[in-house]
């Protein structure tokens, strides 16, 4: 169990680096995708309507990526001010009872986002015809994320001997 809380974190963090990256590349293309359609729409004489719906897609896998991140650093919606009013030890298993809720819920998404992939496979975009499967797996996918988040964060937080949680450690 000896550094268990260490290794916990790095691994959080290196999943995290990896997230991060891809949720810009996502950004990026988003951002070239709106001008792409401000482009069409207005000044180029061609008429490729699948810009509005590829910019939804883009900004929904963004959004929901970035959850995983926000687990990573413990910069989650919660309510600090209730939390922080009690003693340390009970801190601590408040923020596991919080952890395994979370992670239901998310393991629940995952699980019937799973389903909502396996249905989208019978509905087309407008993106040349792509199978909808494709835009929905980042549900599921961001689900899981999310999930292994969680437990790499509450591993640490649980097992920490000098008490810094991972919203307070810096270092890789």
């Amino acid at each position: 169990m000896r550094d268990l809380d260490r290794k916990a974190i790095r691994a959080s963090r290196r999943l995290n680096w990896l997230v991060e990256r891809f949720c810009v590349l996502l950004l990026v293309l988003l951002i070239l995708d709106v001008w792409l359609g401000v482009l069409v729409r207005y000044i180029l004489p061609v008429s490729w309507t699948f810009t509005e719906e590829l910019a939804r897609y883009l900004m929904i896998w963004a959004a929901l990526l970035a959850v995983s991140s926000g687990i990573s650093h413990r910069e989650h919606i919660g309510m600090l001010v209730v939390f922080d009013q009690f003693p340390p030890g009970l801190r601590k298993w408040l923020a596991v009872a919080f952890d395994i809720i979370a992670f239901g819920f998310f393991a629940v998404i995952a699980v019937y986002g799973l389903d909502f992939v396996e249905r989208g496979f019978s509905r087309y975009t407008m993106i040349g015809g792509l199978p909808k499967a494709y835009p929905f797996i980042g549900v599921p996918l961001a689900a899981g994320l999310a999930c292994v988040q969680l437990m790499l964060v509450a591993i640490h937080d649980f097992f920490s001997e000098d008490g810094i949680t991972a919203a307070e450690r810096v270092e890789l």
